[in-house]
């Protein structure tokens, strides 16, 4: 008997086309269709969302009212899952699981992914006190746990339920070959942006919120431009903090040398353009920029408050956030000087199961297996009546 397609309710969230997006449309643009098929639950004030090629890919998008509006929310979110007939959702908004998955258990949706794609940090008070509440309620309504590193999976499920092997470890796969560097795309890059090729070009890529840290990386860009004026910050993402940001880089004098790029669709280009890669984060659950700009044979700084498993190579350093900006911009000026062979094949990512075509079919077999406990659940069921 023919296998009938998996259709699995991925709750999104608001879709402002961050890296858990990009994680989920890799899996998605990759995947048996024959097999599994997704559909994407998002709050109806997302921006970004990629309507046409989630139509073109058979999947559909269903807008809710974000969780904010808490009762109208699980009443949206519990209709769409009945009207769907989901056997799977897969929730990707980490704290904020507890209120889809309730949904889900409302619309006795048998299996209820949480997914961990994130940590916390000290800084950020006011949200780190609600994550740290909702916290302890992340396994309540979940049947199964995901999560992107260690680090996040032991964050969100505990040192427990990870060591007893409960928490499936998810990788934030990419296509590897797409990233790899190519020196005929970055002088056309160059060329777009009208940057000399000895130009240093220092980027970064994130959303502009407190988490990314961008105003110690404009701190750290005005000590890399007094010591070497030949040099350009390139940012790409948007957000709530890009204004204050803006309003920084004026302060500072900086406004002719960083460049803000928005959101783009052409990521794996912007690497092959850069000649170092910042990534100062208060926290990450991994830094899926990070494993794409390795990838891409940049040199990398980033802090240590992202997770170690985001080292894929030799030619990244962590420094610890309490370092001055100083510090930060002579290890970017002195590593940048070093001419490493881009061109060379990062093995590392597929050994490292960075590789969304091996991954992939991995994260397909896991759908497939959960699927079949449904099946055999409800077989148990009707032989006890």
């Amino acid at each position: 008997m023919e296998q009938k397609t998996i259709r699995i309710a991925q709750i999104m969230g608001k879709w402002v086309g961050g890296g858990v997006e990009a994680v989920v449309m890799n899996y998605y643009q990759r995947m048996d269709k024959s097999k599994v098929q997704f559909d994407f639950i998002c709050d109806d004030d997302s921006t970004n969302i990629p309507y046409e090629e989630i139509k073109k890919l058979g999947g559909k998008v269903i807008t809710i009212p974000p969780y904010q509006k808490i009762l109208t929310y699980h009443k949206q979110l519990k209709k769409v899952l009945q009207k769907g007939n989901y056997k799977i959702v897969h929730s990707h908004i980490n704290t904020l699981s507890v209120f889809s998955l309730w949904a889900a258990k409302s619309a006795k949706v048998p299996i209820r992914i949480a997914h961990s794609h994130s940590t916390t940090n000290k800084k950020e008070k006011k949200k780190n006190l609600m994550k740290q509440i909702l916290r302890h309620f992340s396994k309540l309504f979940a049947t199964d746990y995901m999560c992107c590193s260690e680090l996040a999976g032991r964050w969100l499920f505990g040192d427990k339920e990870y060591e007893k092997g409960k928490v499936y470890l998810l990788n934030n796969a990419i296509d590897v070959e797409n990233f790899q560097y190519n020196e005929t795309i970055r002088k056309d890059i160059r060329k777009e942006w009208n940057i000399k090729e000895e130009t240093l070009v220092i980027g970064h890529i994130g959303r502009f919120c407190e988490q990314k840290n961008h105003s110690f990386l404009i701190d750290i860009f005005k000590q890399v431009n007094q010591l070497n004026r030949d040099s350009i910050l390139v940012l790409v993402g948007q957000g709530n903090k890009m204004k204050e940001i803006k309003e920084k880089v004026e302060q500072l004098d900086l406004q002719k040398n960083v460049i803000f790029y928005g959101q783009r669709d052409d990521i794996n280009r912007v690497y092959q353009g850069l000649d170092a890669f910042v990534f100062p984060s208060i926290y990450e659950g991994l830094g899926m920029v990070l494993i794409e700009a390795q990838c891409s044979n940049l040199y990398c700084i980033t802090s240590t408050e992202v997770p170690t498993s985001a080292k894929i190579n030799e030619n990244i350093d962590y420094l610890s956030l309490l370092e001055s900006p100083n510090t930060w911009a002579n290890k970017i000026l002195e590593n940048s000087k070093q001419k490493i062979q881009r061109e060379l094949f990062n093995q590392a990512i597929q050994d490292r199961g960075y590789d969304i075509k091996r991954e992939e079919k991995k994260l397909t077999k896991k759908y497939l297996k959960l699927y079949e406990r449904i099946k055999e659940e409800e077989n148990e069921g009707e032989k006890i009546h």
